[in-house]
């Protein structure tokens, strides 16, 4: 199989660009992603469907994957909790190497095709749950190993890849292949290829969120109120749902102690 992610750059002699002329053609390979995600939105939309499905009956989301691809889904899983105010357990994001792997590249740890079910035992995984496998490239063995196992013992899979025909869609019951292209430098698929992963992540989560009611409207009602910036926040959508004076709602929002809980205690007394 040729990898796209592998292929020469249509760029040559980085060496010899100029600090512009750098970040403009990056600038110009960066947009052709959101062009390539568009074209597989069917491929996310059956997934999120099916993410929505487990989890709404009680599953979870896992996502797993070594470097970069790993790294992607642990920042993604993180978010929930403080975005959505969900428990840290319905979203949780594996990397090959364990933690030690988010800050310093621990070797080897991605050709172990066995350790990424061994991890995912870990959270006793079950039917009721559901497995993303990222790798850019589509052919990590931890990852191709762990979805092999999940459909061994009957839990759907999904896969997140930049390269049609990699041998971990074969283990994927939901696959989503978004080829992005060669890389600005050859090979680094921290870069089109991480983006893509990104942004189809943010998809997925926020998607799933959202048709789990986490959101109203277009506000994060459930959101962690852990800093300054967000109780103001807070305040402010308690304010314009309201028309309640800033102190009155900063009170109420603290004592009640989520935006969702504010206002029903505002709804109730009213």
């Amino acid at each position: 199989m040729q990898k796209i992610t592998e292929k020469d750059s249509k760029h040559r002699h980085l060496d010899k660009m100029s600090t512009y002329e750098l970040l403009s053609n990056i600038n110009k390979e960066d947009q052709t992603v959101p062009d390539a995600i568009k074209k597989i939105i069917p491929q996310i939309e059956k997934f999120v469907d099916q993410v929505y499905s487990k989890m709404a009956d009680g599953g979870r989301l896992f996502y797993i994957g070594a470097g970069t691809s790993g790294r992607l889904g642990v920042v993604d899983a993180s978010e929930c909790p403080p975005t959505f105010g969900v428990p840290h357990d319905w979203v949780v994001g594996i990397i090959a190497g364990g933690d030690t792997a988010i800050r310093n590249s621990v070797e080897y740890a991605e050709d172990d095709k066995n350790q990424a079910f061994v991890d995912l035992k870990e959270y006793n995984i079950n039917g009721t749950d559901i497995v993303l496998g990222i790798a850019a490239s589509g052919t990590t063995p931890y990852v191709i190993g762990g979805l092999n196992a999940c459909q061994e013992n009957r839990i759907t899979t999904g896969c997140l890849t930049c390269n049609p025909g990699a041998p971990m869609i074969e283990y994927a019951d939901y696959p989503i292949v978004c080829p992005v292209g060669p890389e600005f430098v050859t090979g680094s698929t921290r870069m089109k290829a991480g983006t893509s992963q990104k942004l189809i992540l943010n998809m997925i989560s926020t998607s799933v969120m959202v048709k789990l009611g986490r959101v109203v409207d277009n506000k994060m009602v459930d959101m962690q109120l852990s800093n300054d910036k967000l109780v103001d926040r807070g305040v402010k959508m308690v304010v314009q749902q309201t028309g309640l004076d800033y102190e009155k709602a900063k009170a109420i929002l603290l004592e009640q102690s989520s935006v969702r809980n504010a206002l029903e205690f505002i709804n109730n007394k009213s």
